[in-house]
């Protein structure tokens, strides 16, 4: 016997009948079945849901990983700056001293007064590796690989302008300018005056013979234009001192920067593919735990 609540088909309205799956339509077996439907609905939404945000937190992960990984090479690369700037300093400081003497010594009367005389019987005149340069060019082969795959916006901003004010910024720049360019132009100079004052002067040109400089002294002397050039140098390689020091603070500046945020990102906790930062306290805790000896950074002492 059917429930009083059933009614017959005929007896429904229509928009009731698209729902009627019998002869007779029951409230109550409707809703049981909406709540059944509805609740398949969302098992498989949220399935599907979870399923999409697990597979994005999937490729979060490894650009997470790659964004460490690009960030130890950056600072590895940066400390390889560091190293090759010191050494730059101390090449600028040693010919800087070196043609400073040179240019100090310019009037003395003494046929050697072009000649550097250097333990174990060295001697030879500075004058004649004047033309020799050497740009300043730091490594970059991380940076550079970094913006070819395109993941240096995994960076995130802030890390992207502090490496790039050490790879492309201004700073860098007019370094490489001044080593390259500005240099040129005053090696050009004095090569033209050897090659368009000095062959018509003298019967022989061989600035590369000890002999050249001092049988020649007197009228090198003379030749202000060639004093003017290397006095111009010397400036040159002072302003270039000044700027090679400050480059290398920023350095060192970037490179503490770099180390405490890979400190920070390697500290995270990982499950599955989410990560979460360690608590302030269990970081305090930490750092409060005895550390193992590590190399001191470099400095511009070293």
């Amino acid at each position: 016997m059917a429930k009083k609540k059933d009614l017959e088909r005929d007896k429904l309205s229509w928009y009731i009948r698209l729902i009627t799956l019998g002869d007779r339509f029951s409230y109550q077996d409707f809703f049981d079945r909406f709540k059944k439907g509805f609740v398949e609905f969302l098992i498989v939404f949220f399935g599907v849901l979870v399923s999409f945000s697990v597979e994005q937190q999937g490729e979060n992960f490894g650009d997470r990983e790659s964004n460490i990984d690009n960030l130890i090479g950056l600072r590895d690369e940066l400390i390889d700056m560091h190293e090759y700037t010191l050494e730059y300093i101390d090449q600028n400081e040693l010919i800087t001293g070196l043609y400073e003497v040179q240019y100090q010594r310019w009037d003395q009367d003494n046929d050697s007064v072009f000649i550097s005389y250097e333990p174990f019987e060295f001697h030879y005149a500075p004058l004649t590796f004047y033309t020799n340069r050497d740009p300043f060019n730091p490594p970059r082969v991380v940076y550079d690989a970094i913006k070819l795959d395109g993941t240096f916006r995994f960076l995130g901003s802030d890390i992207g302008r502090l490496i790039n004010d050490n790879y492309d910024g201004t700073d860098l720049k007019y370094l490489i300018i001044n080593t390259d360019k500005e240099e040129k132009v005053l090696i050009d100079d004095f090569s033209y005056r050897l090659g368009h004052q000095w062959v018509y002067d003298l019967d022989k040109i061989d600035v590369e013979s000890n002999e050249f400089w001092i049988e020649n002294r007197e009228y090198i002397q003379e030749d202000h234009f060639v004093k003017y050039n290397l006095f111009k140098r010397i400036e040159l390689w002072i302003q270039i001192r000044e700027q090679l020091e400050a480059y290398d603070v920023n350095i060192k500046k970037n490179i503490k920067i770099l180390n405490e945020v890979i400190a920070e990102k390697e500290t995270e906790i990982v499950v599955v593919w989410w990560w979460f930062s360690r608590p302030s306290w269990l970081r305090a805790s930490q750092k409060s735990e005895p550390e193992e000896p590590q190399d001191p950074e470099p400095s511009a002492d070293q």
